[in-house]
């Protein structure tokens, strides 16, 4: 058989495969075999293969769903937060296996639908457990945007869209943070923002680490708060430090970071023979909220030579509010701040973005490897423009565009107003509570992380028992199993240094009103009443 043959027995897709000299013709029996291949495995394939038409109905389907069961049901009040199953029978409930054959269209749609209806609704104006939650529909609509392009961040020639706008908002943000210039990038979560400026400041001082590795360095010791993020201590194993690396400095009763212990940290450092490279503050602590002096802090860097780093994951969309940014002050004399605004401002998991002062291009010096069949530097275009060499990871998500275009349809004075609502409804919990039998309060918050412990009938006015403290650390976990199970609220629960284990509202839904609160203090009530 002669190899024009092939492609008249063959599917239109192997026009492109008929072979070309030298390479010798199929036989007979070879090219009925290829074929016969190529009709089993067509057979197997979803009906949709070809069809546009049955794509666009899948898919209009799909989203139909999404509409009605993750938006309006979703984000519902009079709806459940989420439909608890135990594992075993939500594992029977989702049929989890994955078999050879594949299913109808419309096995398919109640696979999506059953997806939706038993996970958590974090959406719903009544989830209080993370410091992420709400759904904007104009980040929405990026985020399905962005996920239907498939396209990543690392090269103009194939997000030209994309790494325009990154280079925008980078600059708005850095803007608000109070420089002119600078440099940035987005990052998959505020931890690996927090990495990598551990990771710049290393290489800033010592940049032949890059090439001769951890055997050209002294050791090094880095410094924040009692009351930092998790990711500062996973980031120092990670880059090979060590956590014995990070020397903890206390924190005031309010969780934020004492400037005079930060001195003293680093001068032990140096009397042991470390040599102190960072020091990593935060704006917006993980439980309560805090926020460390930053004018201090950068007084003792300065005075140093130190690296400031800012975690302002969970605070930084505070620089938005008028009101509020006072909280961090002095933000503008950090090299580097991480921001998350998927948190305060809703814009979606994930948008994380690592800000830097630098000017002197890094981020690339740093991280870049010039790989040669993605960074060609011979381009038709500002090869500047291709940004991948900034960062460790190869494919980047476009995370820029649900920002961007949330920030577009509410503009800044619409995210302030997000911001500053936020903390008036946390100052109406807190006034509520004040009224009520059986909340205490941790401490007065600053920011909208509220914490206080729910004080049942049998442990009121019994303060002075011995056990008090013990049965009372009991309470949070009783009510939080019992409020998921009836779905009805998730506010999530922790101990804090000698504290018993107390409930940490996160009061950041853009939807949320006056009335979730109030239900959520009655249902605390009503929860806890047989306590």
């Amino acid at each position: 058989m002669t190899p024009h043959v092939l492609t008249k027995l063959c599917p239109p897709c192997l026009h492109s495969h008929a072979p070309a000299s030298p390479v010798p013709p199929l036989t007979s029996g070879q090219a009925l075999l290829i074929c016969a291949i190529l009709m089993a495995d067509s057979e197997a394939l979803s009906s949709l293969a070809g069809d546009p038409v049955a794509v666009e109905a899948l898919l209009q389907a799909v989203f139909g769903i999404v509409v009605d069961e993750a938006i309006q049901k979703g984000t519902s009040a009079s709806q459940k937060v989420c439909e608890w199953k135990e594992p075993e029978e939500l594992k029977q409930l989702l049929d989890l296996e994955l078999r050879g054959q594949g299913e109808s269209q419309e096995q398919i749609l109640e696979r999506c639908r059953a997806v939706i209806r038993y996970s958590v609704k974090t959406g719903h104006p009544r989830f209080f457990n993370q410091l992420f939650s709400g759904l904007d529909p104009h980040a929405l609509a990026g985020r399905i945007i962005t996920e239907s392009l498939n396209t990543s961040q690392y090269t103009y020639e194939i997000a030209p869209v994309f790494v325009l706008m990154e280079e925008e908002v980078l600059r708005k943000l850095r803007a608000l943070v109070g420089w002119s210039s600078g440099d940035g990038i987005f990052c998959p979560g505020g931890s690996i923002s927090n990495m990598y400026a551990v990771n710049l400041a290393r290489y800033q001082r010592y940049p032949d680490c890059k090439q001769r590795g951890l055997r050209t360095l002294p050791p090094l010791a880095l410094f924040t708060s009692k009351e930092c993020h998790y990711s500062i201590q996973k980031g120092a194993a990670f880059l090979g430090l060590g956590t014995d690396s990070v020397r903890v400095v206390k924190a005031d009763e309010r969780g934020r970071m004492v400037p005079e212990d930060l001195e003293r940290q680093i001068s032990l450092a140096e009397a042991e023979g470390a040599v102190p490279f960072l020091v990593s503050a935060t704006s917006g602590t993980t439980v309560l909220g805090a926020f460390d002096p930053l004018e201090a802090i950068a007084d003792v860097c300065q005075r140093h030579g130190l690296w400031l780093h800012v975690d302002a994951a969970w605070g930084g969309s505070v620089l938005l509010s008028q009101t509020h940014r006072h909280l961090l002050d002095g933000i503008q004399r950090a090299d580097s701040v991480a921001w998350n605004p998927h948190k305060l401002l809703a814009a979606g998991l994930q948008c994380s973005a690592l800000l830097l002062q630098d000017t002197s291009n890094l981020l690339k010096r740093c991280h870049g490897s010039q790989a040669s069949y993605l960074f060609q530097q011979d381009k038709f275009y500002d090869v500047e423009l291709d940004t991948g060499d900034k960062v460790v990871q190869c494919g980047r998500r476009v995370d820029c565009l649900k920002l961007w275009l949330m920030w577009k349809a509410q503009g800044s004075q619409g995210l302030e107003r997000r911001i500053d609502q936020a903390f008036a409804l946390a100052g109406y919990l807190v006034e509520e509570m004040k009224t009520r039998e059986g909340f205490e309060l941790v401490m007065e918050p600053e920011f909208v992380n509220v914490c206080f412990w729910f004080v049942p009938p049998s442990l009121r006015g019994k303060q002075d028992s011995p056990d008090y403290h013990k049965r009372l650390s009991k309470v949070a976990p009783v009510l939080k199993e019992r409020m998921v199970k009836a779905g009805s609220m998730m506010i999530g629960y922790q101990p804090h240094g000698t504290r018993g284990n107390f409930f940490r509202v996160v009061v950041a839904n853009p939807a949320l009103t006056c009335a979730d609160i109030d239900f959520l203090l009655n249902e605390l009530e009503r929860l806890g009443q047989d306590l």
